[in-house]
């Protein structure tokens, strides 16, 4: 067998580099040295220096014995100044006094702030409550009344009769009317609009009553009375009115609360319903006066023809009074009742305006409003058992069935749920 022929030698050419036969050989690793045994620990926790706690003393400190125990002094709140309940009488001539008020002082206990908030407008401007209904419903028996009256006079008219019917029923929304509202404010009331300083110092108040209301001011008027009396009223369907007194000595938290007492009443339905079945009671009220004055003629008259005049005049108006209550099926008998049933309406419709300013948050405020009413209610009696003597002037049991408004310890009663809150 023939050798393969080895490559031809060219001058400058290197041998290829000898490779080893066999893989170097690697140093053996071994497996690091564990010791066999956990590493021993300290079997008690070092000792550290022992710090001693302060030292009291064990017997209580000696005060010095009283013979009674002295109670801890607090400092006195201050008490609110007190207003007159009447305005000082200024000499003649003299210029009106420019003194501070409790209107304005910001200090009082019953100021409240009015800054600008935003309305809230309620779904009802008004409504009507159980008070307003009952009030409707008592003056039915004057309507019809009143609706026979002027059925009567109709009669002269002829044909038209039933028109004169129909407008008088239609004159009842009158009553909402405002230049007939205005009219009734200025004539019947004797109300006036405000000035522009006493506009500045009622708007603030009212828009505060109304913002907590939920309801537009501007659907009222403001109006005032030139008294010296604490008072306010609500009228028609828009007239809200308070003397000149209630608005410059009362602080603006308790002029809010009088005029959320007025707001009351015109959401409860109060003031027009009151006023409304006035106003359809009126013609038989007319009549019944027209009668009565009549009858006192036709009986002073009668008195110059001896008893038989007299006699005849009793049994005329007499049979007239029986003939009209058996032709009415009885129901002007039911009209002798009516002034106290309106009477205990009248009452309870203003406990329900109180409740009204004091869930508005007018509570205290109007509380002390009732206190001045009440001191000058007590003035007032005062002053009679003076002009009596020094004897009291005690009130009938039937004018108190006759008043209009609630004694003041009954409306203090029926305000103590809302003043619990207050503490």
């Amino acid at each position: 067998m023939t050798q393969p022929p080895s490559p031809p030698e060219y001058p400058g050419h290197r041998q290829p580099p000898q490779y080893p036969q066999s893989a170097p050989p690697y140093p053996q690793q071994t497996t690091p040295q564990y010791p066999q045994s956990a590493p021993q620990y300290p079997q008690s926790a070092p000792q550290y220096p022992q710090q001693a706690g302060p030292q009291y003393p064990q017997a209580a400190p000696q005060y010095p014995a009283s013979s009674a125990p002295i109670p801890p002094q607090y400092p006195q709140p201050p008490q609110p100044p007190q207003y007159p309940l009447t305005p000082p009488a200024a000499p003649p001539g003299a210029p009106p006094s420019s003194a501070p008020t409790a209107a304005d002082d910001t200090a009082h206990p019953h100021h409240i702030s009015t800054d600008a908030r935003r309305v809230h407008i309620s779904a009802h401007q008004r409504r009507t409550d159980a008070t307003a209904i009952g009030a409707l419903l008592l003056y039915l028996p004057n309507f019809l009344c009143s609706l026979f009256v002027v059925g009567l006079i109709s009669l002269f008219f002829g044909d038209l009769a039933f028109v004169v019917i129909l407008l008088w029923l239609a004159s009842g929304a009158l009553v909402f009317h405002r230049p007939t509202e205005s009219a009734l404010a200025r004539h019947l009331l004797r109300l006036r609009y405000p000035t522009p300083q006493e506009r500045a110092k009622l708007e603030p108040v009212w828009r505060e009553v109304t913002a907590r209301a939920g309801i537009e001011g501007r659907t009222y008027e403001l109006w005032v009375e030139d008294s010296d009396a604490l008072n306010a009223v609500a009228a028609a369907g828009h007239i809200v009115g308070v003397t000149r007194f209630a608005m410059n000595n009362l602080p603006n938290g308790e002029l809010a609360a009088v005029l959320a007492h007025e707001l009351g009443h015109h959401v409860g339905g109060h003031a027009w319903s009151g006023l409304l079945g006035y106003w359809y009671a009126l013609p038989g009220r007319i009549a019944w006066r027209v009668l009565k004055a009549v009858s006192t003629v036709a009986f002073h008259v009668s008195k110059a023809f001896g008893c038989l005049g007299v006699a005849f005049v009793v049994m005329l108006v007499g049979g007239l009074a029986v003939a009209t209550v058996s032709t009415l099926y009885g129901l002007p008998l039911l009209i002798l009742g009516v002034p106290y049933a309106l009477a205990a309406v009248g009452r309870r419709s203003e406990l329900r305006a109180d409740e009204h300013a004091a869930a508005l948050g007018f509570a205290p405020m109007l509380v002390g409003v009732l206190h001045k009413l009440h001191q000058a209610e007590e003035q007032e009696k005062a002053a009679l058992a003076a002009q009596n003597g020094g004897v009291p002037v005690e009130e009938s049991s039937l004018a108190k069935l006759l008043s209009s408004h609630p004694d003041h310890h009954t409306r203090l009663h029926h305000l103590q749920p809302y003043l619990q809150q207050y503490g």
